[in-house]
């Protein structure tokens, strides 16, 4: 029987396995009566299974937390790292974020695309009732990676003079960061098979150890190089570096756990699999190879806007101002490294909803469940903006007493972190709308709406520059993306065919209440200003505090008020309303 012939009794049968996914049978005491097991087991048995749009809140919510806990400790970590580092801050961060940029497209690289890929297909295959395949689509891939990340481990570590282009102090960067891909691509492979699986309590508690780990080995290490030893801020970069090899060796360890832990869970469900379709391994490995390609080029769409800055910007702005090499360093920073750590805060929120909602709209374009598809593309676009335009507007409006606290008090360093922050709404929206597409099988069409905005972004970035300076780059990434995020959406509303006006009133009428918590956050940030100082790092802190508190809480309000948090989130908030004795 063929894949297109299971799509319908496969489906049938595959929700109800997966609803057990989650809800294994409690164990029974060997001397308790078996009728008494059997109205126990009648009563529990037939709970009600969670919708689509209930699913994909859960593993937002799992992935909401996972993404932000880690993004915000990376970028808390940035204050007392950035302080010992002194009086070699802005050296420092810009040479660490310069080995990063080369570093993320290299992760790109050696995991091909495949987490992406493995939890398309382990979703196809569940909603087929094919488990055995989706288990053996594990372990052969994780074979493929681990020799990939053997590979790429190799490329980085060699190639790291003339990546790093002549500059000596970035290659041991470099080399450090290389360590890494030994494990990262087999790591990934599992935390694609959980998401597949649309179980993201793994995924999200292996993203926060790993960030513990990684912050607390970077943060000791720049303590004792510079503030006990007096030591060289450059070996406290390597090691700051070197961190994210201790920090996916934890996080490969909790998933290890998670999988040993699942075992029983998936081998019901592989019982239970028709085994109507069988791949060779390599079979399965060409498949997972066509998958990958597209979701490798597309994956790495943020990191290629970067290093077109990072190999471009120093250069256009020598030829076109009279900054010196330092200077142009400094912005590149001001451009890249310091609002990257804060921005990324709030990208992390569109990760989590590209990531989320994969496995179950490739399940609702499997079953052909043409509504439930388009209603799973509404819901995703509108609680991406849900969430990240408060955070957005928030960000905007407290610029300057975060630049504070991370960084230093620097006007020019905050109005750049404000400009960084609106592109990030296209990025967000960018991983959104591009992740939905490929898990519509329009992998080759993403990758040509990728290319279509970096080639804007190119064909923008030398006038941009010329005439907005160290804006220019951030104007031209801005273009590229929202010229490939139309092409995304129109080709999203042409294969799902969901409700694009009331999709764009709904973000309207977001955008209207986001502004309205940031006229309140305005007006706030000015009281508190009239006592406290926004120069001073502790004051910025409380400043950023009360302004965040108050300007969500208005929000939240709004939100409920307008009944549009049921809409998105579901009757979940309804604790939340009652706590606010809101009607």
């Amino acid at each position: 029987m063929t894949e297109k012939n299971l799509h319908e009794t496969g489906a049938q049968n595959s929700s109800s396995r997966m609803a057990r996914y989650h809800t294994e049978k409690a164990p029974v005491a060997k001397n308790e009566p078996e009728e008494k097991v059997a109205i126990d087991t009648a009563t529990t048995a037939p709970k009600k299974q969670a919708t689509a749009q209930e699913k994909m809140v859960q593993s937002t919510a799992w992935l909401t937390v996972g993404n932000i806990f880690s993004r915000l400790l990376g970028a808390v970590y940035v204050i007392p790292w950035y302080m010992w580092m002194q009086p070699h801050g802005e050296a420092a961060n810009y040479l660490y974020t310069k080995g990063y940029n080369v570093y993320a497209l290299f992760l790109m690289i050696s995991t091909a695309g495949i987490p992406a890929a493995v939890a398309k297909q382990t979703a196809r295959y569940n909603s087929m009732n094919e488990y055995g395949l989706s288990k053996k689509l594990l372990f052969y891939t994780l074979r493929l990676m681990t020799i990939g990340g053997i590979v790429c481990a190799g490329i980085m570590y060699l190639g790291a003079p003339f990546l790093a282009q002549g500059n000596a102090d970035l290659i041991p960067v470099m080399r450090s960061l290389s360590v890494v891909l030994l494990i990262f691509p087999a790591m990934s492979v599992i935390r694609g098979f959980f998401q597949g699986n649309n179980n993201m309590k793994p995924y999200a508690i292996s993203q926060i150890i790993e960030q513990i780990a990684r912050v607390c080995y970077m943060l000791a290490t720049a303590y004792i190089i510079m503030q006990v030893h007096q030591g060289s801020y450059k070996t406290a970069v390597v090691q700051s570096t070197f961190a994210a090899f201790i920090g996916v060796a934890f996080a490969m360890a909790v998933l290890l756990v998670s999988l040993l832990k699942e075992r029983a869970t998936f081998r019901e469900l592989i019982k239970e699999s028709s085994n109507k379709i069988s791949f060779s391994g390599r079979q399965l490995v060409l498949q997972m190879i066509a998958q990958a390609i597209p979701f490798i080029i597309v994956g790495s769409g943020i990191s290629i806007f970067k290093l077109i800055d990072q190999y471009s910007f120093e250069s256009i702005m020598g030829m076109v101002t009279n900054y010196s090499a330092a200077k142009n360093a400094e912005l590149f920073a001001l451009i890249s490294a310091n609002p990257d750590k804060l921005t990324m805060v709030v990208i992390a929120l569109g990760t989590a909803m590209a990531t989320a909602g994969l496995p179950l709209i490739t399940e609702r374009f499997t079953k052909k469940d043409h509504i439930g598809l388009a209603k799973l593309v509404t819901n995703n676009i509108q609680l991406l903006f849900f969430v990240m335009m408060p955070a957005t507007v928030g960000m905007i409006v407290l610029s300057y007493p975060l630049n504070t606290l991370f960084y230093r008090p620097n006007l020019q360093g905050a109005h750049l972190l404000a400009a960084s922050c609106i592109v990030g709404i296209m990025m967000g929206l960018f991983m959104v709308c591009s992740t939905m597409l490929q898990g519509l099988d329009g992998n080759m069409q993403a990758v040509w709406f990728l290319g279509v905005g970096i080639l804007v972004k190119v064909l923008t970035q030398f006038p941009l520059i010329y005439m907005f300076r160290s804006y220019g780059p951030l104007i031209a990434t801005f273009v590229g993306l929202f010229v490939a995020n139309m092409f995304l959406l129109d080709r999203i509303h042409v294969l799902t065919g969901f409700a694009f006006r009331d999709t764009l009133k709904t973000i309207g009428k977001i955008t209207m209440m986001a502004l309205a918590m940031g006229i309140v956050a305005l007006v706030v940030k000015s009281a508190c200003e009239v006592v406290l100082s926004s120069d001073s790092k502790i004051q910025s802190m409380i400043i950023i505090l009360i302004v965040a508190a108050l300007g969500g809480l208005s929000y939240i309000v709004l939100a409920l008020k307008t009944r549009l948090a049921d809409k998105l989130i579901g009757p979940r908030v309804d604790g939340i309303r009652r706590r606010l004795h809101i009607k």
